[in-house]
């Protein structure tokens, strides 16, 4: 029996406005010199997996902002792959958030900064983006995914790959904030039988002690 196909869906490295704890959303960041790293140790990952005779991405899709695409860059070089871009895998807007201060929100916008962090589902943003329309551009993505017997990496954001681990647990949104996401890590999934099955919801050995501090980033 053929094995089935692998996707790892990994969030982007770490970037300067992570350090800062400003929002992102659509905006553009570079990555920051660790986020160099992280992206470099991915790539020594998936080298190492081919090393050892283990599954390894085939196709490389990506979110079209620069933070994505330069850390899948590292892994296409190391694997000769091109770099497909797909805009159903960009960020959340944040729309009025976007380039703004995680401690200058809690402190001007207090109501909506709350219920963001403890009621997402409900939370939207001046023109912006809710989970809801992030849910629905992950599903359009994962079905097209679904039907491709490929392994395939998948180069994302914070957002969409809480919605992306919440939606293949069966889980509802309320658990947006209870998923497993870091900069640079992946979630290891298996097409089974036209199915994503998780295998690992985060896998982070790679990066050893150049694992970012999530809690201080602007999410």
């Amino acid at each position: 029996m053929a094995r089935p196909s692998t996707i790892w869906i990994a969030r982007h490295g770490e970037t300067t406005w992570n350090l800062a704890g400003r929002y992102q959303g659509r905006m553009e960041s570079a990555l920051s010199a660790r986020g160099v790293r992280q992206g470099f140790a991915l790539a020594e990952d998936f080298a190492r997996k081919l090393g050892a005779g283990e599954a390894i991405p085939t196709r490389i899709v990506s979110s079209p902002l620069l933070r994505c695409h330069a850390t899948a860059r590292f892994t296409a070089s190391r694997l000769g792959l091109p770099i497909e871009a797909d805009d159903r895998l960009i960020e959340i807007a944040h729309g009025t958030w976007d380039g703004r201060y995680r401690d200058e929100l809690a402190a001007n916008d207090p109501a909506r900064y709350r219920m963001w962090r403890e009621d997402p589902v409900h939370a939207s943003f001046d023109g912006g983006e809710t989970l809801a329309g992030v849910l629905a551009r992950w599903r359009s993505f994962a079905r097209d995914l679904a039907t491709r017997d490929e392994d395939t990496l998948v180069l994302t954001h914070d957002a969409v790959v809480r919605c992306a681990l919440v939606d293949m647990h069966d889980r509802s949104l309320d658990d947006f904030w209870m998923m497993r996401v870091e900069n640079a890590a992946y979630a290891r999934v298996e097409r089974v039988a036209g199915r994503l099955v998780v295998i690992d919801e985060c896998v982070n050995a790679h990066l050893g002690a150049m694992r970012a501090d999530v809690t201080t980033q602007a999410l």
